[in-house]
């Protein structure tokens, strides 16, 4: 081959590079946009706490759900076909949604953009692991990471400052650009590929996953209203349980399953999904309880909010590239324990400082900082966990663990808060209404919370709410340090019989 064709080669990887980078860009986008205009969603849109619940779980449950079953379709059928597609329904929905009349439409095309997601970030991450290899692979899945770290850093700034000058609806007209770009570039510089051995997607197994995960979200984010002993929710999760069994079950008989169960055997597989759930508690419920908090509840313009957001992710902006260079010397089982004992030290901080002030800025810096460190490593270690041409498949359980986790612990913190919330209005005095009060004031809405409780001063309302959320940050703090110790003993150096597994090799040889 001739210089000048390797570097015509060399030329399309980056294009292609460029291409899923872009694409990945709008997962944060629009997950964090919609954080920060709740309110003004709830205003034009209308809808009750759990309807705007299901604003931001829409999208996640669908990411998180159909991630494998997506890996596996783009092994099958092709990465290339399965990452245009799932940037055209990304797009058409977007756009959808921006015309939606009311709450439950807008939700669905919520729903109908996490599908798209999944498609398009299975496709193009597969995509990436058979353009790139060895060093090379590391540091294209580093450059991935840091556009999510690029979207979370800038997304509520942009957002804030789209909605107040253009309205909510601009915010999705900014992903359809971005996605867009990445549908050209895609097209024109994406090789197909397949995995030669794809025997089909395990059709059974995705659906009882899906599932699992929609009947458990769905429980959970009804029962701050409903009750945990109600029979619908009693349902709902008795349902989630069985369908988890039974996906257990058919994972374990299929040839080739979406999750290979047998890889549970190994410390450091466990390692890697503990480390792939640990941003879901430490990091992701804060993008959107924040907003909502900073806005809601302390009366923050959308732009101030946004700043404030900055603090917790600009870290991952350059942070992540670093951790990958300290790895040289460094165990990753010591980095990846190491940040989120740093994040967990910030969450126990920031329930020490007033929302509303300038002190929230040098807490919120930690949670990031602490977030930063395992994040550059983490998509490295989950792409070596099966052979290379069953991309897919890594690329789908890393991130179903992660998307999924973060669906789920939004779903159950939400929840929680709630109830902290109703416990702290009960004790209180307050006796009726507690219960729709207190989801009100999750959803950052102060003015339907007050008409809900007219007995109540809001001085009383807002006091409940903090020291409701002071408190869940604390239970945060606790499951981060447990998830840190668990990380770090999965992931640490095992006897020398134990090879270091590839990603590892090729984070300290970059």
């Amino acid at each position: 081959m001739t210089s000048t064709n390797r570097s015509a080669g060399a030329a399309q990887r980056w294009f292609v590079l460029l291409s899923v980078c872009l694409a990945a860009m709008t997962m944060p986008l629009t997950f964090t946009g919609p954080a920060i205009a709740l309110s003004r969603i709830a205003s034009d849109l209308g809808g009750g706490p759990i309807e705007l619940n299901w604003v931001t779980n829409a999208f996640m449950l669908t990411f998180g759900a159909s991630l494998m079953a997506m890996g596996a379709l783009a092994d099958n059928h092709g990465r290339k076909r399965i990452f245009l597609a799932g940037l055209l329904t990304f797009v058409l929905a977007s756009l959808a949604a921006t015309l939606a009349p009311h709450i439950i439409w807008f939700d669905l095309f919520r729903a109908a953009q996490g599908i798209g997601s999944a498609m398009a970030f299975a496709g193009g991450a597969s995509a990436l692991a058979q353009e790139f290899e060895g060093p090379t692979q590391l540091r294209a899945f580093s450059l991935l990471g840091t556009s999510f770290g690029i979207g979370l850093a800038f997304g509520p700034i942009a957002c804030g400052m789209l909605i107040d000058a253009l309205g909510w609806r601009s915010i999705f007209l900014l992903v359809v650009g971005l996605a867009i770009v990445a549908f050209i570039l895609g097209a024109r510089h994406l090789r197909e590929s397949r995995d030669p051995d794809a025997a089909g997607v395990d059709w059974p197994g995705a659906a009882t996953f899906t599932l699992a995960l929609a009947s458990l979200t769905c429980g959970v984010l009804s029962a701050p209203q409903s009750g945990w002993t109600n029979p619908y929710v009693m349902t709902l999760l008795a349902g989630a349980a069985i369908f988890l069994a039974a996906f257990i079950i058919i994972e374990r008989r299929v040839r080739r399953p979406m999750l290979d169960l047998t890889l549970f055997r190994y410390p450091r597989f466990v390692g890697v999904q503990f480390l792939a759930s640990a941003p879901a508690y430490a990091f992701v419920v804060l993008l959107v309880l924040l907003p909502i908090r900073f806005i809601g509840i302390e009366g923050m313009t959308e732009v101030q909010a946004g700043q404030m957001m900055i603090c917790l992710s600009s870290p991952l902006l350059i942070l992540p590239m670093l951790a990958g260079l300290l790895a040289r010397s460094v165990a990753p089982a010591t980095i990846c324990g190491a940040g989120l004992l740093i994040a967990a030290v910030g969450l126990v901080w920031l329930r020490q400082v007033p929302a509303g002030g300038a002190m929230v800025v040098a807490p919120l810096l930690a949670i990031g900082v602490g977030i930063s460190l395992p994040w550059g490593l983490m998509d490295g270690l989950a792409v070596s966990v099966v052979p290379r041409e069953r991309a897919g498949m890594a690329v789908g359980i890393f991130n179903t663990t992660r998307i999924a986790s973060e669906g789920v612990a939004l779903a159950i913190v939400s929840a929680v808060l709630s109830g902290f919330t109703a416990a702290q209005l009960t004790a209180r005095g307050v006796a009726l209404n507690v219960t729709d009060t207190a989801q009100l004031l999750v959803t950052g809405n102060l003015g339907a919370a007050k008409e809900s409780l007219p007995q109540a001063d809001q001085a009383i309302l807002v006091h409940a709410y903090e020291t409701a959320f002071d408190t869940l940050l604390m239970v945060l703090a606790t499951i981060t340090v447990v998830t840190a110790i668990i990380v770090f003993l999965g992931l640490r150096r095992g006897p020398a019989a134990e090879r270091e597994t590839p990603a590892l090799e090729a984070c300290q040889e970059a």
